[in-house]
């Protein structure tokens, strides 16, 4: 069998969902399928990882991605015989002319179900060509049966076409010495105290400023000093949060760290004494999965799929309540035993996650759209 899988976003999407995905699939695929042939289409560099006696890279140029996705493509994909094409961001990238069968993954609908959280350009994008890769694609990709429910309740697709794969954390999230990442980061970062954690972006659907109202709320109930810290960057919204924290007096106690690298993150989850995400909406929403690997304990939303990533083993609230997140906190660090008890339980979850079995679960998928062309 041969397969083309788009992987240009593994680098023009680093350090997003999107772009972790598409790498860790890769990665997967390539370890386990030794007989079957990939092309993927590339941009940029650093590709020697995934050099294999089964792949072969397609190279292209970000400046003249228009060329390249309605007619360079498709024509190597069709004087090669590419058997199955696989989009992996959302069906972004779909040319008219494919020849191919074609797979899409679709990690959320936030454009159709939240569409004030994203930016005009995107919410333009995706409306026009997602409609249009869904109808065509022979077999449906999702992360989780919410994004898969999601699908079937604005698309009159196929049931049996909608495949669900998890994603899962990668193998560098692990439990560490905790007392090490604490003194690395006060020592690199000037943070002193324990400290609640928040990793993620900024758009208003992760419901940022609950954490910073809620942390405000409970802080002079806490049994001791602890900081908020809150990584990541951002534009707008960012300066928005910085704002509101100024306008408080509490810029020693909530602290921005700014961009952090991929090496530090594990760090920071191993550091902190609790990890909090309470977003609206996610396709599937792996900063609470990676908290877990490190045997952090989480709190977190009980809305959208974030309850099949967390299940029973973290404290999941309202999002939409301040008081919940707030008194979720407030219980967790007035108790040791509690916070032990969910940092264990988490990581036992967190096993049951692994992008092993996505890529095994992927290339199921492959092997039904072969099936199908040979029946």
């Amino acid at each position: 069998m041969k397969v083309a899988i788009d992987c240009r976003g593994i680098n023009w999407y680093k350090g997003t969902g999107i772009g972790t995905y598409t790498d860790n699939i890769l990665l997967g695929l390539l370890k386990i399928d030794r007989e079957d042939m990939f092309y993927l289409p590339w941009a940029g560099d650093d590709y020697k990882k995934y050099k294999k006696s089964n792949s072969l890279f397609i190279l292209s140029s970000k400046k003249h991605h228009s060329f390249f996705e309605n007619s360079y493509f498709p024509k190597y994909l069709s004087d090669e015989n590419i058997d199955i094409y696989h989009i992996p961001q959302n069906g972004l990238g779909l040319s008219d002319n494919l020849s191919s069968k074609l797979i899409i993954t679709i990690h959320d609908l936030i454009p159709y179900i939240m569409p004030e959280t994203v930016g005009n350009g995107y919410l333009k994008k995706f409306i026009s060509c997602v409609p249009k890769s869904i109808y065509k694609a022979d077999k449906i990709i999702t992360v989780s049966e919410y994004s898969k429910k999601d699908i079937l309740r604005y698309f009159p697709v196929e049931e049996k076409n909608v495949h669900v794969t998890p994603l899962a954390a990668s193998r560098m999230f692990r439990p560490m010495d905790k007392e090490k990442c604490q003194s690395f980061i006060k020592e690199k970062y000037n943070i002193n105290s324990p400290f609640i954690l928040y990793i993620g972006g900024f758009s208003k659907r992760k419901n940022v400023e609950s954490v910073i109202d809620s942390f405000i709320n409970i802080y002079k109930s806490l049994p001791v000093k602890f900081s908020l810290v809150i990584a990541g960057s951002g534009k707008e919204t960012l300066n928005e949060l910085k704002s509101k924290v100024s306008s408080f007096n509490m810029e020693n106690e909530i602290i921005f760290t700014g961009f952090l690298e991929d090496d530090m993150l594990p760090v920071f989850y191993n550091g902190c004494s609790v990890f909090v995400y309470p977003s609206f909406y996610e396709g599937f929403g792996l900063p609470p999965l990676e908290a877990m690997s490190c045997k952090t304990p989480v709190i977190s939303s009980n809305t959208s799929s974030i309850p099949e990533v967390v299940g029973d083993s973290g404290l999941l609230i309202n999002p939409y309540s301040k008081t919940e997140l707030g008194d979720a906190m407030l219980k967790l660090l007035s108790s040791e035993s509690l916070l032990s008890f969910y940092g264990d339980l988490g990581y036992e979850r967190s096993k049951l996650f692994s992008w092993e079995e996505t890529a095994a679960k992927t290339l199921e998928v492959y092997k039904k759209v072969q099936a199908d062309m040979n029946s």
